[in-house]
């Protein structure tokens, strides 16, 4: 009779398929039906949409004016603008020329109605100056195309599911399609192409890789798309989107390492200030400026006037302190010159100054007070040390009193002290019972070298341990 056969099929699913299933994108993926009906019905651009979309820029143009964040996050969950730029990527995705066109116009016409009503906005207002969160969206880098990527993969795989969740708004806030438009318009209403540039620029980004995402995971989702007759006409069609993204993505590496340049030049310009101004007596830095373009940095001081020898040596070590091709600029004012000091800077940098002072302060006594409950720690163990010593000296040889127990310093110690006991006795005893008091003494304070100095009462005779007969002297003071 044959064996009975084992299966090799193994009774619990690999790790590999595991992992897959944990990960599969095609599990709770919806219809492809209900997919394109979603996306293409996102796309449109009429009745009440682009009333939302002018409400929404008006919001985030109050929001970037006043530097109100929490204003800038509501108008971005207003914002319809993420419709036309998933629809493109769709149509992209499955071939549907149509598609791409229609989503093109109402992507232009969106933006075009966000930079009028942007304009409009900034003309009229009577607040001017740029703001931080306005400024922050001038200068795109490499950190907004992943964030635009990343951002475009997350919303394409939240609206291609059966169960829609808050992916979209939440995308739409991290890649903040609305603010570059508004920021954008306040460049046309101010004459600032420079602004306008930069913020265009950073909504481009945005536009093409959120768009390029939606590519990526419609390719993986594999929808049904438009076969073309020609394959040759579809893989135009992918070289030029790849152009497009490769021609928007590049400037913005350089722009990214640019940044990076300029803010290792701004970090090492203040510590410099820092460091080098901070040994100049009964001075103080009370503003500090620097422009990385120009590589200028701005130094206003206050107090007692630097000669310009010294100024002149503190320029002199820019280049070491890695500020290669920087220009320092200090200009001195008076403590009496109150038309070129700003009052509330100087509170602000002699605050941060006392601060930064008292924590040296409280360190450095924080370091004394370890250092004498240190010292504090060490003698008390002498002083029980001797206490214990004393009490064992005397019951071994009650015949002796005025027992002392002490460390002495010899004139030629080059480190520490020498334990050192002395004592009067009745009966002095004998040369060998004075050699085990000495070999008791060093295991018992654990010093190599000891002194034992013990005195007869009569005759005031003395023997030290360690030394010959001979060597007998008469007592003295023991410490």
């Amino acid at each position: 009779m044959n064996a009975p056969e084992h299966s090799t099929k193994p009774s619990h699913p690999s790790l590999r398929a595991a992992i897959a299933h944990r990960f599969s994108l095609l599990d709770d993926k919806a219809d492809d039906a209900d997919i394109d009906r979603s996306l293409r019905a996102g796309v449109e651009l009429s009745g009440a949409t682009p009333w939302i979309l002018m409400l929404a820029i008006v919001i985030a143009s109050v929001g970037l004016n006043t530097n109100s964040t929490a204003v800038i996050i509501g108008a971005m969950l207003v914002s319809p603008l993420m419709g036309p730029i998933v629809g493109v990527g769709y149509g992209i995705g499955i071939f549907d020329f149509a598609l791409i066109r229609r989503s093109l116009a109402n992507l232009a016409i969106a933006a075009g109605i966000s930079l009028l009503t942007s304009t409009l906005y900034f003309m009229v207002t009577p607040l001017a100056e740029a703001q931080s969160e306005l400024l922050a969206r001038t200068t795109p880098s490499l950190w907004d195309v992943l964030i635009a990527l990343a951002g475009g993969l997350a919303g394409i795989i939240g609206q291609t599911r059966r169960e829609k969740s808050n992916v979209i708004p939440g995308v739409a806030i991290a890649t903040a399609l609305m603010p570059p438009l508004c920021t954008a318009g306040f460049g046309l209403a101010n004459g600032n192409w420079a602004v306008f540039g930069g913020a265009f620029y950073l909504f481009s980004i945005n536009c093409v890789f959120i768009a390029f995402a939606v590519v990526i995971v419609i390719e993986f989702l594999r929808l049904p798309r438009h076969e073309f007759v020609d394959s040759t006409k579809g893989r135009r069609v992918k070289r030029a989107l790849l152009c497009i993204v490769l021609l928007t993505g590049l400037p913005s590496i350089f722009l990214a390492a640019r940044l990076v340049d300029n803010e290792l030049f701004s970090s090492r310009a203040r510590e410099f200030v820092r460091r080098e101004f901070k040994a100049a007596p009964q001075v103080h830095v009370l503003e500090t400026r620097v422009a990385p373009g120009s590589r200028d940095i701005e130094v206003t001081l206050i107090g007692a006037r630097m000669p310009p020898a010294a100024i002149k040596a503190i320029e002199g070590r820019l280049a070491a302190g890695g500020l290669q091709q920087a220009r320092l600029r200090v200009h001195q004012a008076e403590p009496g010159d109150t038309n070129k000091i700003d009052v509330g800077s100087l509170k602000a940098d002699i605050l941060a100054e006392i601060v930064r002072s008292s924590q040296e302060t409280v360190q450095d006594k924080d370091a004394e007070i370890a250092a004498l409950k240190g010292k504090l720690t060490t003698q008390q163990d002498h002083v029980q040390q001797a206490a214990a010593v004393t009490r064992e000296f005397e019951a071994q040889y009650p015949q002796c009193g005025n027992v002392l127990f002490g460390t002495a310093v010899p004139p030629d110690a080059k480190e520490g002290g020498v334990p050192i006991l002395s004592a009067d006795c009745r009966r002095l005893p004998r040369a060998s019972e004075v050699r085990r008091i000495n070999e008791w003494l060093k295991a018992r304070t654990g010093s190599g070298t000891v002194r034992v100095a013990l005195a007869a009462s009569r005759g005031q005779i003395v023997h030290l341990a360690d030394a010959a007969p001979a060597d007998a002297v008469a007592p003295g003071a023991v410490h």
